[in-house]
């Protein structure tokens, strides 16, 4: 009996691949159309990015309405996060900045990044000093991405929660019932009372008077939250109670998993070093992983794979090649040639592990230069009176 699949914000499960249709179908989001793809490029002048033409981006929840707004001239401000759990970020971590980058640069529009510390201290073994701490080093990977100070403040729980921000809190937590979180994030008898509070922590950069230092009072800014479908849960229950509070409900545009080397039963892992490329991996350890790691759609031998060609379907290489080889000439052409066979497993993962380095390497180098005092100027409340400015 196959295994139903499991989506929560911080479990991944099932027996095969993720059925995307069916969440869906069971978050009550929206499939993102192509029309809305073209009024993204209509509307900004840039070519849609490789996760929006590749589908990597491919749900919603009132996308359209922050569009119809923008092209009114109405404004909206970005927010997306990070937990900081781990060292540095991995391949899958890099989706949602990589993607929110693309959008506050074409829109030219304001952007929050919560650094959820305290989520991490209560859900992981670790010390409320350790998660402060790698809140900070993950901070110095998400400010390589590239983003926009002028229009940037990146913010750890530990640190910022108060004010205006505290106050959304509180409200969101009265407006809530513990049936309700139970329900739609499984709590128990035996989950701590951090647990069960903190997705009011989480909801609260949706509202923008958490942030009185870029908005003031201005209660109708709306906000757009680039996430993976994962995290889905919390911003359903936060549209629930946006307009009990006053506030516009929050939209979302929500990405596939980027899956683990050894296959797409879930995503890649924080904690399984070998399910995942990391953003401060050498060129020796990405080839290596993907050589021994990446599992192949290819035959189990020569013979076998210039015959059948590959199972383009299961294979990685080919998959992580969707979402980082931006050349769409150049992936159709080893779509054709290594699902036909006269391309072979080891041929993509060398091109695959060439793409992966460029990419990592130029993160090292931008990384690199980011220094503690660029830290502390991206994470000070601050007014931005330039962040509305094409």
């Amino acid at each position: 009996m196959a295994q139903e699949q499991v989506v929560t914000p911080w479990e991944v499960s099932g027996s095969g691949a993720i059925d995307y249709d069916k969440l869906i179908s069971q978050f009550g989001c929206e499939k993102l159309e192509q029309r809305l793809i073209d009024r993204v490029v209509k509307l900004t002048g840039k070519r849609a990015h490789t996760f929006l033409r590749r589908g990597v981006f491919f749900a919603h929840r009132d996308f359209e309405k922050v569009l119809d707004s923008y092209e009114k001239g109405e404004k909206f401000y970005l927010y997306t996060g990070r937990g900081p759990s781990s060292e540095a970020l991995h391949l899958g971590h890099l989706i949602p900045f990589m993607f929110t980058k693309y959008l506050q640069d074409a829109f030219k529009v304001p952007l929050v990044i919560q650094l959820t510390d305290d989520e991490k201290c209560m859900w992981k073994n670790l010390s409320v000093e350790e998660t402060k701490r790698l809140a900070r080093e993950n901070a110095k990977d998400i400010i390589a991405c590239g983003f926009d100070i002028s229009r940037t403040f990146i913010f750890s729980d530990f640190q910022y929660v108060g004010r205006g921000f505290y106050e959304n809190m509180i409200s969101i937590a009265k407006s809530v019932t513990f049936n309700q979180v139970k329900g739609i994030f499984g709590f128990d008898g035996e989950s701590h009372i951090g647990k069960i509070f903190f997705p009011a922590v989480q909801a609260a950069p949706s509202f923008p008077t958490s942030f009185p230092h870029l908005f003031g009072t201005k209660s109708k800014i709306k906000c757009l939250i680039p996430c993976a479908i994962d995290q889905d849960p919390y911003f359903r229950m936060t549209r629930d109670v946006a307009p009990r509070l006053g506030y516009q409900k929050p939209a979302l545009i929500e990405s596939r998993f980027f899956p683990a080397l050894q296959g797409e039963s879930g995503k890649m892992s924080a904690s399984d070093t070998n399910s995942a490329i990391y953003v401060k991996d050498t060129q020796k350890e990405i080839k290596k992983k993907i050589a021994n790691y990446a599992l192949s759609g290819g035959g189990d031998t020569k013979e076998l794979q210039r015959k059948n060609g590959a199972n383009l379907k299961v294979d990685i290489p080919f998959k992580y090649l969707t979402f980082f080889l931006d050349d769409d000439e150049e992936l159709e052409r080893i779509r054709d040639e290594y699902g036909s066979g006269r391309m072979l497993t080891g041929e993509i993962k060398n091109i695959l592990s060439d793409v992966l380095w460029k990419m990592v390497e130029q993160h090292q180098q931008a990384r690199l230069a980011v220094t503690e005092e660029m830290v502390d100027a991206f994470m000070a409340p601050r007014e931005m009176p330039f962040m509305f400015e094409k």
